[in-house]
């Protein structure tokens, strides 16, 4: 090769290279933007993912964070239990102390009997309580003075939060008013007319607001505990007890990832489903209602009830996702 040829090749080398380190500045400035830039999304998805930085929590320097479990009869075991065992089952390597205090609270210390059967002394009243944070499990309706006591206890609290039907609980004191929330998903449809002042958030895991916080039903009590527990100690330590409890599921690092239940079902003649809360039926057996030429059937006379009280809501703007086809 003669040393015209050498320096042919080495301008296109050189030309090359600088092409090369060009494109890397330019991918590194569009990385720095898009991080800098606010998220855009589209109405029906409001991702309530929000920098980690902005909901961390700090535990204190010495002592425990003391856990309320708000308890009544009808309880919904797996709704409290679940994250019970998560914050019982967090371990921070530099303390020789587990750093929650779990307990049982209610209106009185009676023995109360949960989902089941299971029956639960608790371990304080709502008068003698301070927790940091609150657990609010599906359960039997509140009384005024329990509503008080969580508005009261909510201003010092770490995190309130509610898994399941407890969001109707939490509700009921006004503080999710004009703030986003989720719950069971056959209780969409009740809490949507109940609760017009809260913004219902179909598909979340959980939606976080501040030191209020609700989840999606039954299991995903265990995935909220978890975010609470990353909110303190950070993802590895998250990570650590989701191993520790051979619990599998990823929910917790995704708040929208219960998109499974963001569309009701469809109830057909085949195959009819609750109108109020999608379950199924047994058509021969189930109450119904007929609207405009169409039988709904119902789980229970309640779910009835809720129905026929507010037919437009149930029916509009699809009546056939309702419907289970048949006509009276």
């Amino acid at each position: 090769m003669n040393a015209r040829m050498i320096n042919k090749v080495e301008f296109v080398y050189r030309i090359a290279r600088f092409g090369f380190l060009l494109a890397l500045g330019l991918l590194a400035l569009r990385a720095i933007f898009a991080t800098a830039a606010p998220v855009k999304t589209d109405p029906q998805s409001k991702p309530n993912a929000v920098p980690s930085e902005t909901t961390s929590l700090k535990p204190p320097d010495k002592g425990q964070i003391p856990v309320a479990f708000l308890i009544s009869d009808g309880a919904v075991v797996i709704d409290f239990c679940g994250p019970w065992e998560v914050f019982q089952d967090v371990m921070i390597p530099s303390s020789e102390e587990m750093p929650f205090r779990l307990y049982t609270v209610a209106e009185t210390t009676k023995p109360i009997r949960t989902s089941g059967g299971m029956q639960i002394v608790p371990d304080y009243t709502i008068q003698n309580a301070p927790p940091k944070v609150i657990v609010i499990p599906a359960q039997s309706p509140p009384s005024p003075a329990v509503l008080e006591w969580i508005r009261k206890s909510s201003k010092t609290t770490d995190v309130t939060m509610s898994i399941c039907t407890g969001a109707f609980v939490l509700a009921k004191t006004g503080l999710l008013n004009g703030k986003s929330a989720t719950t069971y998903h056959g209780a969409f449809g009740r809490f949507a007319m109940q609760f017009p002042d809260v913004q219902l958030k179909r598909g979340a895991r959980f939606v976080e607001n501040g030191n209020l916080a609700t989840a999606g039903g039954l299991s995903s009590g265990i995935d909220l505990a978890l975010r609470v527990v990353e909110r303190y100690y950070g993802r590895e330590v998250a990570k650590k007890t989701a191993y520790n409890l051979e619990y599998q599921g990823e929910g917790w690092t995704n708040p929208d990832s219960n998109q499974l239940y963001a569309t009701s079902l469809l109830s057909t003649a085949e195959h009819p489903l609750c109108a109020v809360c999608s379950m199924d039926v047994d058509p021969k057996i189930a109450p119904k209602s007929v609207f405009k030429g169409a039988t709904y059937y119902f789980c229970s006379e309640d779910d009835k009830k809720t129905f026929d009280a507010a037919l437009d809501k149930f029916v509009a703007p699809a009546p056939q996702s309702g419907a289970s086809g048949s006509s009276n």
